[in-house]
């Protein structure tokens, strides 16, 4: 095979394994190479004496396309759906209080000050627009809602999804439809109902994950690729072929090379940048303006006596305030069959983000001993676990802060100016699985376009 028409994908997480597998259904030569020894990112499952972890996502949402995906791939008979109206969790003042999931509940909810619930009834009846520079997400819940919402709403959701500061996070580049909302109907709650009308017949996404882990998915691609994924083959640079057909040599750490017509850096930012120095050195000092923030992740597995009751819902949200140092707990257990033994439970706990980035300068003991106070506190959990486990991500999340947008949109440039290279992962239109993947099936569509 002529080796200098082939696409290489960079980066063997979701998003490089998804590009790689759409380009080969649109008949597409494509080779991926992962620096790790195995693929997957930080999806991972680890089993323990009947304890199944996991080491990032604990679960995703299950859009169409991804459902979509999960049939081609044969894996429906292993999915699990979980429960979408679970209930979910903040803590406040010490205790445990059931979130309302929609605006009309949670006006009925004593959950909010009556302050705030008249802010949250009359905001469909004040026309507000959002200012024309970059707001952060604070901003914008202040001059919406107020401090209170913000306080135990909005900013422990944020720590969920991005383990973000919501006075840094911008608005527009993590949640663009909120901006929208207001844009186009001077209300975000207008904005969300007329959402939900017209999606009204699809319904929610169910929430999933597998019987064996969600790490099943990558597994299944990698499975998919075959010979075409190869790991332990970290990629030092990208540089223009000195063909005349042009294209890329891709320079590996071992000192082989490759030629290929066109590359898609699916890599982490902070590793992409590395490698187009040599190519481009404004588009790697772009990549290397990502800030990325710290995770540590503790899943833990409990005898169910240890607990008066096994905790039951989706998760508890913790905000900064309750002066505990995890933001939240997932209840795997309550979600999926197979997390646990029979007559016992497990729990995973994150920890540090950007609000807290000195946690992961602690010890592996110490931070297990944070992480095991808090549950013992908050869920009135007695005893040390059965079996656990701690993954420790220093560079786990990007930040998409005021200016993100303008960060993306010049990587955009990068492409126009370097054509055949190519830009995919979870720094460009979100950190969860179903963009991810949305992403990179629409790079493996933009390769096809310019003609490959």
């Amino acid at each position: 095979m002529d080796q200098s028409r082939q696409v290489v994908v960079v980066g063997g997480g979701i998003s490089g394994l998804s590009c790689a597998y759409r380009l080969r259904q649109l008949g597409i030569p494509v080779e991926l190479f992962e620096a790790a020894s195995a693929t997957g990112g930080l999806m991972n499952t680890a089993l323990r004496d009947g304890f199944l972890f996991e080491s990032g996502p604990q679960s995703f949402q299950g859009t169409p396309l991804l459902l979509q995906l999960i049939r081609e791939l044969k894996l429906e008979g292993d999915l699990c759906k979980g429960d979408n109206k679970s209930p979910r969790y903040v803590l406040r003042h010490g205790r445990m209080q059931k979130i309302a999931m929609s605006p009309q509940a949670l006006l009925a909810s004593s959950f909010l000050s009556a302050g705030s619930r008249w802010k949250i009834a009359s905001e469909p009846f004040r026309r507000t627009t959002p200012p024309t520079e970059d707001e952060s997400i604070a901003a914008f819940v202040r001059r919406k809602f107020g401090h209170e919402i913000l306080e135990y709403l909005v900013s422990p959701f944020v720590s969920g999804v991005y383990a973000g500061d919501p006075e840094k996070l911008s608005l527009r580049a993590a949640f663009p439809s909120l901006e929208e909302w207001e844009r186009e109907y001077g209300s975000v709650i207008r904005g969300a109902a007329k959402s939900r009308k017209d999606s009204a017949s699809e319904g929610p996404p169910p929430l999933c994950s597998f019987r064996r882990g969600v790490v099943a998915l990558t597994w299944a691609l990698a499975t998919a690729l075959g010979p075409d994924v190869t790991p332990k083959s970290p990629v030092a640079a990208v540089l223009p072929s000195q063909t005349e057909g042009g294209g890329f040599t891709i320079r590996f750490e071992n000192g082989m090379h490759r030629s290929a017509a066109a590359v898609i850096l699916a890599a982490p930012a902070y590793t992409a940048s590395h490698i187009v120095q040599t190519l481009d050195v404004g588009l790697a000092q772009t990549l290397s303006g990502i800030p990325y923030t710290s995770v540590a992740v503790y899943a833990a597995g409990y005898r169910n006596k240890q607990a008066s009751m096994p905790p039951n819902g989706f998760g508890l949200l913790i905000p900064r305030s309750e002066n505990h140092r995890t933001l939240g707990i997932v209840f795997n257990s309550s979600l999926f069959p197979g997390r646990a033994p029979e007559g016992h439970f497990t729990i995973t706990s994150f920890l540090g983000g950007a609000m807290d980035t000195a946690l992961l300068d602690q010890s592996q003991g110490q931070i297990e001993a944070i992480a095991i106070k808090d549950s013992s506190t908050i869920l009135g959990i007695t005893g040390e676990p059965v079996n656990s486990a701690l993954w420790r991500h220093p560079k786990a999340l990007p930040q998409y802060n005021l200016g993100h947008g303008h960060i993306v949109a010049a990587l955009r440039e990068g492409e126009r100016a370097n054509p055949g290279l190519f830009f995919s992962g979870n720094y460009l239109e979100g950190p969860s699985i179903g963009k991810c993947v949305e992403r990179a099936f629409k790079t493996a569509e933009a390769v096809r376009e310019c003609g490959l």
